[in-house]
Parts: structure tokens; C-alpha cells; sequence
């Protein structure tokens, strides 16, 4: 199975350039539909094998961009220059305030979570914590909210990963960033790329094990996991709670929502609010995300995101994971609630993650 996904991989990596070459040629009409893809004269061949996967998440990786824009190209960064404006020891980690830069004139606030060593120092797993919707951004994850139950990045922390919790443009101290300005076409294509830089400075640290780096998140964070997710491969396990649906499940398919300039305005202004005309949807990505570690919380009564859709989706993306062999790497659990990631559900998503990421954890303080 690891030379499988060794191939798959380097199979994904070399065709992203052609990707971005031909972000408007092939357009697939049934996204649910996955075990097909299309060549450039548009006839159609099965999904058989892992090689014939990667032609198709190549696809859906062009029409992600057609909606949300194109990724950055990531050559020629400047560095990330990352400043520490507070301590906090607390009694299993250290919180630091930090900033980094994303790109040329921009950066990043964010809390930077390290726990303490008492034995031999080593190279721990890393977390991405990405936090929900809220003017508090990355405190909700530190669990400065009345919501307790968001508070995953400070969980994991005490559990001995090393986690990075950035704000979103728009919340925390990122809250006067301005849409209007930038050169994305998407807040959701610039969330992808600043996340992307949050693994690029967990890599760079001596302290954290670069092949064990995953990426968690609720609500706003539970989407933007699955997409940073799909574009970074780094990132060996998912976690995504209360974050997503089918977009013909979403309100019925009243896609408003997603066209804030925080996320995509096109699905507005080029798709017209239409989701049969969305040049990609959630089957594909959770199915991208194959055959990495995948875990979703889909409530039964959230009332964001339609559980009926997600049920609706797994099977489907269960196929592809089973060209890898790699099913168990795909879990969902529909606890008895609305929107929210409740503590046995966070538990089983811990557990999920210290197993793919062979992480022993030193503290368990939701056992208690």
C-alpha cells in the first residue's frame, strides 16, 4: 500500500502544472459521479486504478480554482519572519502571540501552541487549528468563548502536539484585512494560501516532525480544513466538524452563503447562485483528500450544513478510498446534535488523530 500511495503522489504532483494550464477544459456535469474521468477531447474512461484517480482530482483541482481562483505560485517566498509579541506558560505548554509573513506587505496573526518537554527533547506531530466563525478568530480555538467545545487548538496543545491556530482575514487581530484590495479572487483561495504558509512554518521548525502535520477545524474551520487539505498534501490527517455538504444540500441549495468576498464571490457573479453550474462540490473534495486520514463530524440536526447530504456523499467517497485500501482512513460520526463538535465526538476525532499521526498523547484532560 505505501508504494501505491508513493506513486499516487508523485502521479498528483506532476500534473499540477497541468492543472493550472487548463483550469477551463473539462467539465464534469454530475460531481457526485467519481469513478469516471474525462480526456481532453472529453470522452469519458472508468475510475479503475490510482493513476486513473489522479487524472480526475487533477480536474478537481481546476475547477476548485475556477471558482475560488487560481493558487499563488509558491516559488520565491520572502521568508517568514515570525515575530513573538506575548508569552503564556500554562502548566503543559507555552501560548505564543506570533505573526508571521504570508506574502509581500501581509502578515498573519496567530497563536503558536509548545508544549513542554520534561524528558528528552523531540520532534513532536503539529496540528493546523483552524478556528469558526466569530470576531474572536483564534481565541474561540484557545477556548476564550462561551463555547467550550471549539476549544480543540488549546485540547490538542495538552495533548502534545505542537499547534498553530491563525486567524482568518476578517476575524481577531486580522480583522481590518481588506478584501477589496488584494489580488485574490476568493477569501477562500487566500485562506488556502496563508494556511498552506502555517504548515510551511510548522515544517521549519526544528522541534516538529514534518511528516506528521495535520489540520483540524468547525464551521468556517471545518471547510477550510478540506480545502487546505486537497491543495496541501502535507497534511496527513482531516479533521472536519460541522464544515460542509453537497452545495445542493446547503440551504436547499441556496448557495448565498458562500459568496461573501470571505469566501467566493463567483459562485455569485460567474455560477449565478446555481449549484448544477459550481465547477466542483464536496464529493470531490472529501474524495481528494483520499487516501490521507479523514475524519468528519456531521451532526443530525446542524443547521448549516445538511447531514442528509453528508450521508449521501460518504459512500461515494468511501469508492475511492478503496482503490487505495485505505477505507479505515475515512470516518464520520452523526452525534445527536446541531452545529457543534461535541466532547465524545472531539474525543474520537483526538484518538483518530494521535493513531495517524503515532502520537502517544502525555495529557488526556477530556478523560477526567
Amino acid at each position: 500500500m505505501r508504494v501505491l500511495i508513493a506513486l499516487y503522489f508523485a502521479l498528483i504532483v506532476s500534473g499540477s502544472a497541468a492543472a493550472e494550464e487548463k483550469l477551463s477544459v473539462r467539465i464534469y456535469p454530475d460531481h457526485s459521479h467519481l469513478m469516471y474521468y474525462l480526456d481532453s477531447e472529453g470522452r469519458e474512461y472508468p475510475v479503475k486504478t490510482v493513476a486513473h484517480w489522479a487524472h480526475r482530482r487533477r480536474d478537481i483541482l481546476a475547477g476548485m480554482q475556477r471558482a475560488m481562483g487560481e493558487l499563488p505560485k509558491r516559488a520565491g517566498l520572502p521568508p517568514l519572519d515570525v515575530r513573538i509579541t506575548e508569552s503564556l506558560d500554562r502548566e503543559n505548554y507555552t501560548r505564543l502571540t506570533i505573526s508571521f509573513v504570508a506574502e509581500k506587505n501581509d502578515r498573519v496573526p496567530a497563536y503558536l501552541y509548545v508544549p513542554n518537554q520534561t524528558e528528552k527533547k523531540r520532534r513532536l506531530p503539529a496540528i493546523l487549528a483552524l478556528h469558526p466563525t466569530g470576531p474572536l478568530g483564534k481565541g474561540i480555538v484557545d477556548g476564550q468563548s462561551k463555547r467550550l467545545n471549539r476549544a480543540y487548538a488549546r485540547e490538542l496543545a495538552e495533548r502534545g502536539y505542537i499547534v498553530i491556530a491563525p486567524d482568518y482575514p476578517s476575524f481577531g487581530d486580522y480583522k481590518d484585512y481588506d478584501f477589496e484590495t488584494d489580488h485574490y479572487v476568493s477569501g477562500t483561495m487566500k485562506g488556502i494560501f496563508n494556511h498552506m504558509r502555517c504548515v510551511d512554518l510548522l515544517q521549519g521548525r526544528p522541534d516538529v516532525d514534518g511528516q506528521r502535520i495535520g489540520v483540524i477545524g468547525h464551521s468556517l474551520g471545518g471547510h477550510n480544513a478540506m480545502f487546505v487539505g486537497v491543495f496541501d498534501t502535507r497534511l496527513k490527517v482531516i479533521v472536519s466538524s460541522s464544515g460542509w455538504d453537497p452545495f445542493h444540500y446547503y440551504y436547499g441549495g441556496k448557495l448565498k452563503g458562500w459568496t461573501s468576498n470571505r469566501y467566493m464571490p463567483r459562485l455569485r457573479d460567474v455560477y449565478q447562485l446555481d449549484p448544477g453550474r459550481v465547477p466542483f462540490d464536496f464529493y470531490e473534495v472529501a474524495a481528494s483528500l483520499a487516501p490521507r486520514a479523514f475524519f468528519s463530524n456531521s451532526p443530525l440536526h446542524d443547521d448549516n450544513f445538511d447531514v442528509r447530504g453528508v450521508k449521501k456523499a460518504i459512500p461515494l467517497t468511501a469508492e475511492v478510498y478503496r482503490l487505495f485500501g485505505a477505507t479505515d482512513h475515512l470516518q464520520v460520526r452523526y452525534p445527536d446534535s446541531g452545529h457543534d463538535f461535541p466532547t465524545k465526538v472531539r474525543e474520537e476525532a483526538y484518538s483518530f488523530i494521535d493513531k495517524n499521526l503515532h502520537h502517544k498523547p502525555q495529557y488526556t484532560p477530556l478523560d477526567k
